[in-house]
């Protein structure tokens, strides 16, 4: 007995080394990656980077052609020749060519906007299509900014759109930002956010900014006449867990629509010379009651880190390590409990091969539930554990174990979501108050059911 344990503990301690020298290397190999990306990134920056203020051959008189193409703008008084001239003479850098950024781009373009930039490292995929609507379902896996500048070639071929299939870091942002007059942020995450505006205020640009997530959106315009910075309002990002994006919180295709057709229309009336209507404000729209309203921001503040009077931050910085998460919209996975208390989906499969089996509690909302789940699971939403007294978990698992005649032994208890987050909190709120009338053990999925898609039934739906 002594011998097996020995043995055991001496093959923990392997596998552990093992497991060192394996983060070890991937450390490494993410280094190198990341250096090749960057020198990469600044040779695209470079090799498209032109001459300081000829980035576009200035425009000065109309064609027929311009006159005809635009002509329903053309005889508004506050456009006319002068406005489509500016226009005409304007270039505008969109970073994200998604929801926001699909409709913002292809609105510049036919107001004729002289020069669209067009960032993203992302390529097409299908469930992109419900709201990034230049993307075709022919156009899956070619990437974003392609997609866009092929859109924007096919409805207007005046105007010059350039996109960078990269992805923007502090090395290669603030050259590239300095060949534009107006930015817009379409993108979805928050270090993105932090490295634009710090990057905007350091060359001295607006900053047009929207989000969409559910049936709500948010714009305002940054660093735009003495008006605040995102910094002046938000001074430290927020813990990676807290922040929800469309993937995780889902988002109504037309919504992410409105907020980037807003902020073309913005764009466009700063380059006209217009008033710009949400500089120092805030524009809320609900989709679901149909209403807009503005909010006053607070004012540029004196102490602000980089539009301040003594700023702090003087050159960009690593924006990973600040937000605790990178500049990537897709979904953070989560570290919350220690590796005993997780398994693999490979794991899960061999448990419900066996005798008896585990009770499945699926945490995902009802919604989701319904789309699909695996077979026995039961539905207890991830909201409903978190409320303080809430005891549905408990009385749920022990109907069931009743139901099974498993009251008389330790019950195995398997928690599973969508990627294997929320069974992480789940479980972690689950440990403060378990009752313990019921022997329960808790062991959560790894990569939760898109894992299990990936890597055990190829046939279950992935959403």
């Amino acid at each position: 007995m002594m011998e097996s344990y020995i043995s055991a503990t001496d093959g923990d301690a392997k596998l552990q080394c093992e497991l060192q020298e394996a983060k070890q290397v991937i450390k490494e190999l993410k280094e190198k990656l990341n250096h090749y990306e960057q020198n990469e990134n600044m040779q695209l920056c470079e090799s498209t980077k032109e001459p300081e203020n000829s980035s576009l051959l200035e425009v000065t008189q109309l064609t027929n052609r311009d006159i005809r193409r635009y002509s329903r703008q053309l005889i508004l008084p506050e456009i006319g020749v002068r406005g489509q001239l500016a226009l005409s003479n304007t270039s505008v850098l969109l970073v994200g060519a998604g929801g926001l950024g699909c409709p913002a781009a292809i609105y510049l373009a036919a107001a004729g906007i002289g020069h669209i930039g067009v960032v993203d490292f992302d390529h097409v995929e299908l469930d992109n299509l419900h709201r990034q609507i230049l993307h075709t379902e022919q156009r899956i896996g070619k990437s974003k900014s392609g997609s866009i500048a092929t859109s924007i070639h096919n409805l207007n071929f005046s105007v010059k759109c350039q996109p960078y299939h990269l992805q923007l870091n502090k090395d290669n942002a603030l050259p590239l930002i300095k060949q534009y007059d107006i930015i817009l942020d379409c993108t979805d995450n928050v270090a993105t956010r932090y490295l634009l505006n710090d990057a905007c205020v350091l060359a001295n640009k607006p900053l047009v900014s929207a989000s969409a997530l559910r049936f709500e959106g948010q714009l305002t315009v940054y660093n735009y006449d003495g008006g605040p910075c995102y910094r002046c309002l938000f001074p430290k990002p927020p813990p990676p867990e807290t922040v929800t994006n469309c993937s995780d919180g889902g988002v109504l295709g037309v919504v992410p629509g409105i907020m980037g057709s807003l902020q073309a229309l913005e764009a466009i009336k700063m380059a006209a010379g217009l008033t710009v209507s949400y500089a120092q404000k805030l524009l809320l729209f609900d989709a679901l009651f149909g209403g807009f309203r503005s909010i006053k921001l607070r004012p540029k503040k004196k102490d602000c880190a980089v539009c301040g009077e003594t700023p702090s931050v003087t050159k960009l910085i690593d924006y990973e390590e600040f937000c605790g998460a990178g500049p990537s919209d897709k979904c953070l996975s989560l570290h919350i409990l220690p590796p005993e208390d997780r398994i693999t989906v490979k794991e899960l499969a061999k448990l419900l091969e066996e005798t008896p089996l585990p009770i499945l509690v699926d945490v995902r909302s009802p919604v989701e539930f319904e789309i699909c789940h695996l077979e026995n699971s039961i539905n207890i939403p991830l909201a409903e554990i978190e409320k303080p007294d809430d005891t549905s978990f408990t009385e749920k698992v022990k109907q069931v174990s009743i139901s099974r005649g498993l009251m008389d032994r330790d019950i195995s208890v398997v928690v599973l979501c969508r990627r294997g987050n929320d069974s992480q909190k789940a479980i972690e709120c689950l440990k403060t108050r378990m009752s313990s009338e019921i022997p329960v053990t808790l062991k959560d999925v790894i990569g939760g059911l898109s894992a299990w898609s990936l890597q055990v039934d190829p046939d279950f739906p992935q959403y």
